[in-house]
């Protein structure tokens, strides 16, 4: 099972910007994808921005423009840079990974990193 650690999250002023990294532990030989999701109080996670074998990179829409996902496959590494911060923007930062394994196709999570933006 992969594990995987987030860090870089915590208090910023709307305007501001923070860096968000996601390790993964473990050689990962068939990803599916990589990304990041978050999760704001009362609502349901949601996807942020996905990095996928095809090569294509997806954002939500919300943040578009303002964040930008970074890969290092030698690292296993997915780092979420984050620009032009909004209030909305606060929530707990989840990173994923889905991977294809002979034994089938899985998905970790990480614990979360609290982003939190305000005056």
């Amino acid at each position: 099972q992969v594990q995987l650690v987030e860090s870089g999250g915590g208090l910023v002023q709307p305007g501001g910007s923070l860096r968000l990294s996601c390790a993964a532990s473990g050689f990962i030989s068939n990803l599916l994808s990589i990304g990041w999701y978050r999760q704001a109080p009362g609502k349901p996670r949601e996807l942020v921005t996905t990095f996928a074998r095809d090569g294509r990179t997806t954002y939500a829409d919300s943040v578009k423009g303002r964040f930008t996902l970074s890969r290092d496959n030698s690292k296993n590494t997915a780092d979420l840079q984050m620009n032009s911060l909004k209030p909305e923007d606060t929530a707990v930062y989840y990173c994923n990974v889905k991977y294809k394994t002979d034994r089938g196709d899985f998905s970790s999570w990480g614990l979360g990193t609290q982003v939190t933006v305000s005056s």
